[in-house]
C-alpha cells in the first residue's frame, strides 16, 4: 500500500514525459492518497544550493527536467512560488482569505502534493516562496487592506499599474503566515518571504500614496520590523527555517532604503536572510566599477563582505544565503553564461559562504553553471604505488 501511495503522488504517475531514468507505471489506476505529506525530510546538511522555480515551471513537464538537473549536479534545493507577485497560488488552498478573494481560481499546479513528493523522493529540499506586499489580487479584493490614492481616491498603483496591499496592516501579514503554515503541512521544508517591504517607487509617486492602517507616528521600518518578528513567532512551533529575501543594498545602507528594510531587523530574528546581490542591479560606479554587471565576481564579493561585517556586530545573526543572478538583463552586457554564474558562486565561496539561490525568472538554467553531483576520489591504499 505504501508503494501505491508513492506512485499515486509522484510525478511518474502524472503522465509526464518519460526519460531513461524515470519510473513509469502504465495500465494501473491508483487512488490511494495519504492525508499528510508522504515524505518528511530533514534539511540537507549545509550548504543549500538552490534554484528558483516559478509556479508555471513547477506545474509543468519542465519540472522533471529541473529534477534531472538537480540529480546530476550540486543543486539540492528548489525555491518554489507558493504565492507569487500576482497573488495567485500554487495549489488549491484552504485558507479562508485565499478562497474568498479568488486566489484559488488561478492555481498553477493542481497536483502540487504529488510534485512535492517527487522532490522528496529525489532528496531535493523544498522551499516555499511567499510574496507579501505586492499582491494585486488581494489589493483589488480587499481594498480596505490596500494602499489608497490621495485626492482622487481608489487604489494607488505603481509604475506598471499594480496595486499594493498596505504593509502597515496586520491582516496582510497574517494571511502570508497562514499560507506558510499550510505549505509546511503540505510538505515544504522551509518558508521564504519576499516583498517584505513597502513599494520602491520614486518619492513623487509615493507622495500620492495613503496607508490607511498606519498608526500615528509609525514608520515604515517599525511596521516591517514588527511584522517580521510576528511572522517568526507565529511559525516557530512548526520547527522549520523562516527566511526573508531582502535588497542587497541593505547591508551597506544607513537608513531603510525608503522601503522599511534594515539589515539588523531581519538578521536578528530570521533563520536565514537572502540579500539579492544581482550585479546588474548596482549603479555604475558601485564599489569602483563603471559596469557592475560586467564584474560579477567583484560586485558579489564586495556586497557579501559588507553583509558579513555588518552581521558580526550582532550578538545573534541569521545565516546569509545570497540570491545570485542567473539571467541577462536587457542590454546590460555581458550576457550571463555559466562563466558569470560560476564567478558569483566563487565570490561567495571565497568569503566562506557556500549556500546560495540562483534566480532566473524563467527558471531556465544551464548544466555547466554547476559542479557535477559527485566527484569520485579514491582513497589511497597500501597497494597503491607511491
Amino acid at each position: 500500500m505504501l508503494w501505491a501511495a508513492i506512485l499515486s503522488r509522484g510525478l511518474f504517475a502524472q503522465g509526464l514525459p518519460a526519460s531513461d531514468d524515470s519510473l513509469q507505471l502504465r495500465g494501473v489506476e491508483l487512488r490511494y492518497v495519504l492525508p499528510e505529506p508522504l515524505f518528511s525530510s530533514a534539511p540537507p546538511a549545509p550548504p543549500i544550493k538552490a534554484l528558483y522555480v516559478n509556479a508555471w515551471a513547477f506545474g509543468s513537464p519542465k519540472l522533471w527536467h529541473l529534477v534531472r538537473l538537480a540529480d546530476s549536479t550540486e543543486v539540492n534545493a528548489f525555491v518554489v512560488d507558493v504565492k507569487d507577485d500576482t497573488g495567485c497560488l500554487l495549489y488549491d488552498s484552504q485558507v479562508e482569505v485565499a478562497r474568498q478573494i479568488g486566489a484559488t481560481r488561478c492555481i498553477r499546479a493542481r497536483d502540487a502534493p504529488a510534485r512535492l513528493d517527487t522532490l522528496k523522493a529525489h532528496n531535493i529540499y523544498a522551499i516555499a516562496r511567499i510574496v507579501v506586499a505586492k499582491d494585486p489580487l488581494l489589493a483589488e479584493r480587499r481594498p480596505q487592506w490596500s494602499v489608497q490614492q490621495r485626492d482622487v481616491g481608489g487604489l494607488w498603483r505603481d509604475r506598471i499599474g499594480s496595486a499594493w496591499v498596505d504593509a502597515y496592516n496586520d491582516s496582510v501579514w497574517i494571511y502570508a503566515a497562514q499560507l506558510a503554515e499550510e505549505a509546511v503541512h503540505m510538505g515544504f521544508d522551509e518558508v521564504q518571504f519576499d516583498y517584505v517591504r513597502f513599494p520602491d517607487e520614486p518619492k513623487e509617486a509615493m507622495a500620492t500614496a495613503i496607508f490607511p492602517s498606519r498608526k500615528k507616528g509609525e514608520t515604515q521600518r517599525a511596521a516591517v520590523r514588527a511584522s517580521v518578528a510576528m511572522i517568526v513567532r507565529r511559525l516557530e512551533p512548526l520547527g522549520i527555517p523562516v527566511t526573508f529575501d531582502i535588497f542587497g543594498l541593505t547591508s551597506s545602507a544607513t537608513g531603510d532604503l525608503g522601503i522599511g528594510q534594515v539589515w539588523e531587523d531581519f538578521t536578528s530574528v530570521a533563520d536565514v536572510v537572502l540579500p539579492m546581490v544581482y550585479p546588474s542591479h548596482y549603479y555604475p560606479g558601485a564599489y569602483g566599477y563603471a559596469r557592475p554587471n560586467a564584474n560579477p565576481y567583484e560586485i558579489v564579493k564586495n556586497a557579501l563582505r559588507e553583509a558579513i561585517e555588518r552581521s558580526r556586530l550582532q550578538a545573534k545573526s541569521a545565516a546569509i544565503r545570497p540570491f545570485l543572478q542567473g539571467f541577462t538583463l536587457g542590454r546590460r552586457l555581458p550576457r550571463y553564461t555559466p562563466h558569470e554564474i560560476r564567478e558569483q558562486i566563487r565570490a561567495a565561496e571565497d568569503l566562506g559562504i557556500e549556500s546560495w539561490v540562483l534566480w532566473n525568472p524563467r527558471s531556465v538554467y544551464q548544466r555547466d553553471s554547476f559542479r557535477p553531483y559527485r566527484t569520485e576520489v579514491r582513497a589511497a591504499s597500501s597497494d597503491d604505488p607511491q
